[in-house]
C-alpha cells in the first residue's frame, strides 16, 4: 500500500524527465521489460506450487525441479507443478471482476478529486471503497451460511485455476490498454509513446486509461479485483483451515486482523489515495495491469497459504510480540502520513509532538510558467528521516512474517523483502523527481533531514 510521501504535488516542469516513464530508452530497458512480460507469471506460478505441493518450501520444488532434470522427468515435474485451468475458476472470477465493477459504477459513492495530470487534467474519481469492501464481505459470508451453495473456502479450494484466469485477464488487458492508447485514448495528451513496442507494454501509454466518465482503470483494478480480494482469500484460507483441522490457529487469526487492519486502512483513505504515485505518476500498462491482476493477490497473500500449509499456534508472547510490533509499525505508518497532510492543509499553522511544526517553504515552476507553493516538513517523523513512514511500512511486513512463526523462512518473509526492495527504489526515485522539482529547496530540505530512512545508517 503507498505511504504519504508518494503524494505527488502537480508539477508539469519537470514531466520529460521523472514523471511516470520515459520516452526515450536503452536496450536495457527493453530488455528487462521483455524478460518481467514473459518470467512473471512463472515466478508467482512457482511460488503457488511450492506451497500447494511443498507445504510452502522453495528448497524442496528446487531439489526436485534439478533432480527431474538429472531423471529425464522434467516433462512429468512441469505437469505436475503447473495449475490447470478449469470453467469453475474462470466462471468465479468472471462473476467477481463483473460484480466490483457493478459495484464500483453503481454503489454510492463520494467523488474524489486527483492531481492534476502531466497535460494539465484533474479528473474526478467514484470514491466507494470501503463501502464496497464491507458489503462484499456481508455477502460472501451470508451466501455462504444461509444459502449453502457454496463453502467459504471457495477461493483456497480453487486457487490454482484462478491463478490461470487472472493471468488471461492480466494479458488481455494489458493487450487492450495498449491499442485503446493508440485508438481511442481517453487524453491523448497525457500519452507516452517510447516507440518500443515491448516497453509500451509494460509501463502503459495512457496515463489514466477510462470508459467513459467515471470507470478509471487505475483505480478500479487496484483496488477492487486485488485488494477487496486479499482479506477474503485470506478468510477463505482461515476456513479451510478449520475444515482441515477442527479449528483455527491464532497465527491465522492474527494475521488475518493485521492484514485487515492495512486494507481498511487503504480503503478509508481512499480520497487520499489518489493523490500517491499508483495514480498521480504511473501509466497504465502491465506493470499495473498484470500487477493488480496476479501479483497483488497471488503473493501479497502468500502467508494465509503458508499458514494453511503449516499450522502453528504461537505462544501468547509470541502473539502479543507480534501484534505490537504490527501495531508500532502501523501507527508510525498512519501518524507520519497524518502529520504530513495536516500540515499541508492548515499551511505549516500546527503543532507536532507538542511544538510549531518546522518546515522549509518550496516554490516551483509549472510548464505555464506559473510558481506553486508548497512545504518540506522537517519535524515530527519527517525529521528523523526524509521517509520514516516507510519503517512504519517495513515494521508491518515484518509482522506478517513473524505471524507465521518466529524462525526463518523465505515465502512468510518474501512480502518483506519485495517491500524493502521497493520501497529502497522508491526512495531513489523521490530523490531524483523532488531534486529535478524544488531545486535548491530540496538540497536545503536534504541539509535538515540528512538521512533517507535510518538515522546514522541510510
Amino acid at each position: 500500500m503507498s505511504s504519504e510521501d508518494r503524494l505527488i504535488p502537480a508539477s508539469i516542469k519537470e514531466n520529460n524527465l521523472t514523471w511516470g516513464r520515459a520516452q526515450e530508452i536503452s536496450y536495457q530497458n527493453r530488455l528487462t521489460c521483455l524478460l518481467l512480460l514473459l518470467l512473471t507469471p512463472f515466478w508467482v506460478s512457482f511460488l503457488w506450487a511450492s506451497c500447494t505441493y511443498y507445504n510452502c518450501s522453495v528448497v524442496n520444488i528446487i531439489y526436485d525441479f534439478f533432480a527431474s532434470l538429472s531423471e529425464g522427468t522434467l516433462f512429468e515435474f512441469l505437469i505436475k507443478v503447473t495449475p490447470a485451468p478449469t470453467f469453475k475458476g474462470f466462471g468465479l472470477y468472471i462473476f467477481w471482476v463483473l460484480f466490483q465493477a457493478l459495484m464500483y459504477m453503481y454503489w454510492p459513492s463520494n467523488i474524489g478529486t486527483g492531481q492534476m495530470t502531466p497535460a494539465g487534467n484533474i479528473l474526478s474519481y467514484r470514491v466507494n471503497g470501503l463501502r464496497v469492501w464491507v458489503v462484499t464481505h456481508i455477502l460472501f459470508i451470508l451466501g455462504a451460511s444461509i444459502t449453502g451453495l457454496y463453502s467459504m473456502a471457495i477461493i483456497q479450494e480453487n486457487w490454482g485455476a484462478l491463478l490461470i484466469a487472472t493471468n488471461c485477464l492480466g494479458y488481455l488487458l494489458t493487450v487492450f490498454v495498449y491499442f485503446k492508447a493508440y485508438y481511442f485514448p481517453t487524453h491523448k495528451e497525457d500519452c507516452k509513446f517510447s516507440g518500443s513496442t515491448i516497453y509500451d507494454l509494460y509501463m502503459g501509454i495512457e496515463h489514466n486509461p477510462r470508459i467513459g466518465d467515471t470507470f478509471d482503470f487505475k483505480l478500479f483494478f487496484n483496488g477492487r479485483p486485488g485488494i477487496v480480494a486479499w482479506t477474503l482469500i485470506n478468510l477463505s484460507f482461515a476456513v479451510a483451515q478449520y475444515k482441515q483441522l477442527g479449528f483455527v490457529t491464532n497465527s491465522m487469526v492474527l494475521l488475518n486482523f493485521l492484514h485487515a487492519i492495512y486494507v481498511v486502512d487503504f480503503f478509508y483513505f481512499e480520497d487520499w489515495y489518489l493523490r500517491t504515485i499508483d495514480i498521480a505518476h504511473d501509466h497504465f500498462g502491465y506493470y499495473l495491469a498484470w500487477g493488480d491482476c496476479v501479483w497483488l493477490p497471488f503473493t501479497y497473500t502468500l502467508q494465509s497459504h503458508y499458514i494453511y500449509r503449516n499450522p502453528e499456534s504461537l505462544s501468547w508472547f509470541s502473539f502479543i510480540f507480534v501484534l505490537t510490533i504490527g501495531l508500532v509499525g502501523y501507527y508510525i505508518f498512519r501518524h507520519a502520513n497524518n502529520q504530513k497532510d495536516l500540515v499541508r492543509k492548515s499551511d505549516g499553522n500546527i503543532n507536532i509532538w507538542g511544538a510549531p511544526a518546522r518546515f522549509i517553504r518550496a516554490s516551483y515552476t509549472t510548464s505555464d510558467n506559473k510558481v506553486h507553493n508548497s512545504i518540506l516538513l522537517t519535524s515530527g517523523f519527517w525529521g528523523i528521516s526524509r521517509h520514516f513512514n516507510y519503517i512504519g511500512d517495513l515494521l508491518m511486513c515484518l509482522s506478517f512474517g513473524m505471524a507465521c512463526g518466529l524462525q526463518f523462512d523465505f515465502i512468510p518473509y518474501y512480502y518483506l523483502i519485495y517491500m524493502t526492495i521497493l520501497l529502497v527504489h522508491r526512495i531513489s526515485r523521490d530523490q531524483d523527481r523532488c531534486k529535478a522539482k524544488y531545486g535548491i529547496f530540496w538540497d536545503q530540505y536534504c541539509e535538515a533531514v540528512p538521512y533517507k530512512l535510518i538515522p546514522f545508517i541510510y
